[in-house]
């Protein structure tokens, strides 16, 4: 398999430690997506959208573990149970407000990356595809009890 970037994501993030470990955690946190220009004709009617989904490759991770001791608990869990960006395939999703879009840059709130992420794809947040319907279980996030905006990344996955 083979991913071609798209372009590159800006934050405030230059190291992992103390970064936000997911949207809701970012604190209104402001960044941009930079796509390249052989890719900026496919935003056409993304401007009418309030959030993006971002599809990301975590560059800075090197390898993996199964079993990891996430951010929000004590506890190993496995690797697919977990937002750990330390995964197989290193690929990260985050959920942001999209502010505006001017000259091919996306103007985005409320983002978790670390700066000079390579963007893999974008695609509209839709809630009649993304939010399920009915009860939602969240597994041992549940249990943990931890706000995820009160937690900031350490370096256990450099």
């Amino acid at each position: 398999m083979t991913c071609t970037p798209i372009g590159i994501i800006r934050s405030p993030f230059t190291a992992q430690g103390g970064m936000p470990i997911q949207p809701t955690g970012a604190r209104a946190a402001p960044g941009r997506v930079e796509i390249d220009p052989a890719y900026r004709e496919g935003l056409a009617d993304l401007d009418g959208f309030s959030h993006v989904i971002l599809l990301y490759r975590f560059h800075e991770s090197r390898g993996y573990d199964l079993k990891v001791v996430p951010f929000l608990d004590a506890q190993q869990r496995g690797v697919f149970a977990t937002r750990a960006p330390r995964r197989p395939n290193a690929i990260g999703l985050s959920v942001v407000e999209l502010q505006g879009i001017e000259d091919g840059v996306l103007h985005v709130r409320n983002l978790d990356v670390l700066d000079g992420t390579p963007l893999l794809d974008l695609k509209p947040y839709v809630p009649q595809f993304d939010a399920p319907v009915g009860p939602v279980r969240t597994g041992w996030i549940a249990a943990a009890g931890r706000d995820v905006g009160a937690e900031a990344a350490d370096d256990r996955f450099a």
